[in-house]
C-alpha cells in the first residue's frame, strides 16, 4: 500500500518533461552579472532564447523562453545566496580555502592544477570564471601580508590554473573506474 510520502515522491521524481538539456544548450557563466542584465535590458531579444522539447506524457510539444536564466543559473555557484541566505560562500573560495588547508609545501601545486569535474562544471566559461574568482582571492590574501608586513615581505604571485577538459563531464565515473581496476583494489574486494 502506498503511503503519502511515497505518491510525493513519484510525483516530484516523475517529470512529463525533460529540461536537462536546456542549461547544456544555453546556459553560460558571465564576468560581470551587472553589464550582463544592461545587455538583457537593453535588447532582450537578441539574448532572450527558446527551447523547444516534447512533453513525454502528452507527446505534445512545448516551448520555453530563456532570458535572464541563461546566466542567473550558472551564477548561483559564484553567488549562492541567490538561492538561499543561509549559504554565502562562492565555490571559488571554497576552493581556496580547502587548498589553504592544505600543507604550505603543496599548495602552489595545487592552485596551478585544478581540474573540473562533472556535469556543472561544463558551463561556458565557467573555468575562465573561477579562475579569475580565485586569483582575486589569492591576490588579496597576498596583498593583506605584504600590509602587514609593512611592505617588508612582498609575497610571489600565485598561479591560479584552472582545467577544463574533454573528459570533464565524466571525470569521475572514468577516475572511480580506473580505481576500481587497479589491482590493489581488486585484492580488497576478495
Amino acid at each position: 500500500m502506498w503511503s503519502l510520502v511515497d505518491d510525493l515522491i513519484v510525483d516530484c521524481c516523475t517529470y512529463p518533461f525533460d529540461i536537462s538539456n536546456c542549461d547544456e544548450k544555453y546556459c553560460y557563466v558571465c564576468p560581470d552579472i551587472a553589464r550582463e542584465f544592461q545587455k538583457y535590458d537593453t535588447d532582450a531579444s537578441k539574448w532572450l532564447k527558446t527551447y523547444d522539447s516534447v512533453n513525454h506524457i502528452t507527446k505534445k510539444p512545448f516551448a520555453i523562453d530563456v532570458g535572464y536564466e541563461r546566466f542567473l543559473g550558472p551564477e548561483i555557484f559564484f553567488h549562492p545566496e541567490f538561492a538561499n541566505p543561509d549559504f554565502t560562500t562562492p565555490i571559488s573560495e571554497t576552493v581556496d580555502s580547502v587548498i589553504q588547508q592544505c600543507p604550505i609545501d603543496v599548495r602552489r601545486g595545487l592552485y596551478e592544477n585544478i581540474v573540473l569535474s562533472g556535469g556543472s562544471t561544463m558551463f561556458k566559461d565557467f573555468a575562465r570564471r573561477m579562475q579569475r574568482d580565485i586569483k582575486r582571492v589569492s591576490d588579496n590574501r597576498l596583498a593583506i601580508c605584504e600590509q602587514l608586513s609593512g611592505g617588508r615581505l612582498k609575497p610571489k604571485p600565485i598561479d591560479v590554473q584552472v582545467v577544463s577538459h574533454k573528459m570533464q563531464r565524466y571525470a569521475v565515473w572514468f577516475g572511480g573506474s580506473m580505481l576500481g581496476s587497479t589491482v590493489s583494489i581488486n585484492g580488497v574486494r576478495g
